[in-house]
């Protein structure tokens, strides 16, 4: 799917946040935020009746020693932030068999007031980088009375960035990658994304053998609570934004007790099987481009027409089709044209802030009317985390490695995609079918899947505020709605526009809500609106 992590910095595109998960390209596109792209099981059932179970509430024996653990606290070349290295077991179920390190930052409460401890935060994924987003944005740009009384701390999740992180693909072969065809016209185009998904796979376990079994969602919580106890915090105070929200409340599910003041923004679902949420996902892309596409045909610079929405999403497909044909020139040093997978991830990447819909004009007005592709490569690349010298973070490998362990895959063979098409171009006549293909990726992948999709009660936990935005691309609003009933103690915040996540975005409405809940532990009524 097509995750994308929360960064609230401006009304512009932002730099490349992901907070869904994302499947391979448009491949990996199939993501940001569940599982072989997003959770659930293979098939099409949309509720599940397991719910996930809390841990015992003494710490284990054999844990004891992370738990004690002391941090030490060390300048880190970012002025006003610290940075410390933390232990966890690499695998939970025996402890003894050797630990992975884990890379933690915090930025201290400014002040005046009284300190009310930690605020973790984590902006999605899966396989953003939690320190980089405390370090470039949440540190400096969540409001100031938030940050006078918390210590801003994040914790890059085992396997991404900064923490042992999975590796995969080099940057030649992720350039290929990225620009392998995800719409496949004939056997033989079939036969070459199935093995693109296999050669990822394949190298991301030579790469990454000993950590690719254990970088489940489920472990990731496990290392909140140890961080909880090492910083001295009797709960959890804790911000997540898309897939951290999925992050969050598996927390909330694991240790109920251990909930303080904690916001799911840009909620996930995890009740839904694979190719449900998968399905779900592209009408939300499909919603967010007819937002686009209604602003578009109204101005002068509107690359796709002036007719209507659905005539624009029409001429836009048919500019994909035509680059399947025949990519155009970018201008790049390496020499990548644009194709119709780089193009559509570069669309996809605007859909994620309606701040970000002139730039996605310019760029396809070039592309369409100019035959230069420079300006949608740009966005794709921003989407990839690709650097202008070709390299990558490890984003899309740990983005594969999570959601690939998280649950079985969406389908087990070409077949089932074909099958499913019908159902994916109705979600999305624009997107559909790529969206569809991109959810073979987990079908390949070396590591069994751990977990399973289930519902997250928490029963006995202190409030938990849900947030929703009515016309999210990445995470549809009517999984918010969801999780705020699965959630024994959730309360369902609503933000009535466009664009991916909530908070910070600039809804005064919202951000009063939440930092009232945050600073002065006062949730908001459950049902709120704003906009």
């Amino acid at each position: 799917m097509y995750f994308r992590r929360h960064h609230p910095s401006a009304r512009g595109l932002r730099a490349p946040v992901r907070g869904l998960r994302a499947c391979g390209t448009l491949l990996a596109a199939a993501g940001l935020l569940m599982s072989a792209c997003s959770p659930g099981s293979s098939g099409s059932t949309r509720t599940t009746d397991v719910s996930l179970a809390a841990l015992p509430r003494s710490t284990p024996a054999n844990l004891s020693a992370y738990y004690g653990q002391s941090l030490n606290w060390h300048e880190c070349g970012v002025p006003g932030f610290e940075c410390a290295t933390m232990k966890a077991p690499l695998d939970y179920a025996k402890p003894e068999s050797g630990d992975i390190k884990l890379a933690v930052s915090r930025k201290k409460a400014t002040g005046p007031g009284k300190r009310l401890g930690s605020l973790l935060v984590n902006p999605g994924g899966p396989g953003a980088s939690a320190i980089g987003y405390l370090q470039s944005y949440a540190a400096l740009g969540y409001p100031a009375a938030v940050r006078a009384h918390y210590d801003m701390v994040a914790v890059d999740p085992r396997g991404v960035a900064r923490s042992e992180p999975v590796k995969c693909l080099d940057g030649k072969r992720m350039d290929a990658f990225t620009q392998t065809d995800v719409t496949p016209d004939d056997q033989a185009e079939v036969s070459e994304l199935s093995a693109a998904f296999k050669t990822f796979a394949a190298d991301c376990e030579t790469r990454s053998r000993e950590v690719l079994p254990h970088v489940s969602t489920v472990e990731a919580a496990r290392d909140m609570d140890v961080l909880r106890a090492a910083l001295g915090d009797d709960k959890l105070t804790y911000v997540g934004a898309s897939y951290g929200t999925f992050l969050g409340a598996t927390y909330a599910g694991l240790y109920p007790g251990r909930v303080g003041r904690v916001v799911l923004d840009g909620a996930m679902d995890p009740s839904l099987s694979a190719q449900d949420m998968n399905r779900d996902q592209t009408a939300g892309f499909e919603t967010a481009f007819q937002s686009f596409a209604k602003d578009c045909v109204r101005r002068s610079d509107c690359p796709l027409g002036k007719k209507s929405a659905d005539d624009a999403g029409k001429r836009l497909k048919a500019f994909f089709n035509e680059l399947d044909r025949r990519p155009i020139p970018t201008g790049d040093p390496s020499g990548r044209k644009l194709g119709e997978a780089l193009a559509t991830t570069g669309v996809i990447a605007a859909m994620y802030d309606e701040g970000a819909w002139a730039q996605l004009r310019s760029a396809l007005g070039s592309a369409i009317k100019d035959k230069d592709g420079a300006a949608l490569l740009a966005l794709s690349d921003s989407y990839y985390e690709r650097d202008s010298d070709g390299t990558y973070a490890n984003l899309m490998a740990a983005n594969a490695a999570v959601n690939c362990l998280d649950l079985p895959p969406s389908f087990t063979g070409p077949d089932e995609v074909k099958a499913a098409l019908p159902s994916f171009e109705k979600a999305s006549p624009v997107f559909g079918d790529g969206l569809a293909w991109s959810a073979l990726n987990c079908t390949y992948w070396p590591v069994k899947a751990t977990g399973e999709a289930h519902r997250i009660e928490a029963k006995g936990a202190a409030p938990i505020v849900v947030v929703g935005t009515t016309r999210d691309p990445a995470t549809p609003y009517r999984w918010a709605r969801a999780l705020a009933g699965q959630l024994d103690s959730g309360t369902l915040l609503t933000y009535d526009g466009d664009g991916h996540t909530a908070y910070g975005r600039g809804s005064d409405c919202i951000d009063s809500a939440i930092n009232a809940y945050l600073v002065d532990g006062t949730p908001p009524k459950d049902g709120k609106r704003c906009s």
